[in-house]
């Protein structure tokens, strides 16, 4: 199996759509209330989040390729 690298931005990215679909598969499901601009917060919230992790990683990433090499 090819082994790949990690790449926490998307990780973040992925948990912040999916939280936004289950906000919105319980207002589907009547379990409660969620008005259709709460997706406007949860997504860009998310990819904000998820630039900075990423940001972060890569910083941490090149940090340590120049103290080995």
């Amino acid at each position: 199996m090819l082994r790949h690298e990690f790449q926490p931005g998307k990780l973040v990215a992925g948990l912040f759509v999916t939280a936004t679909g289950v906000v919105f598969a319980g207002d589907a499901a009547g379990l409660w209330e969620t008005p259709w601009f709460a997706v406007v917060p949860l997504i860009v919230g998310g990819l904000f989040l998820a630039g900075a992790t990423a940001a972060v990683a890569r910083g941490i990433r090149r940090r340590g390729d120049a103290e080995s090499g």
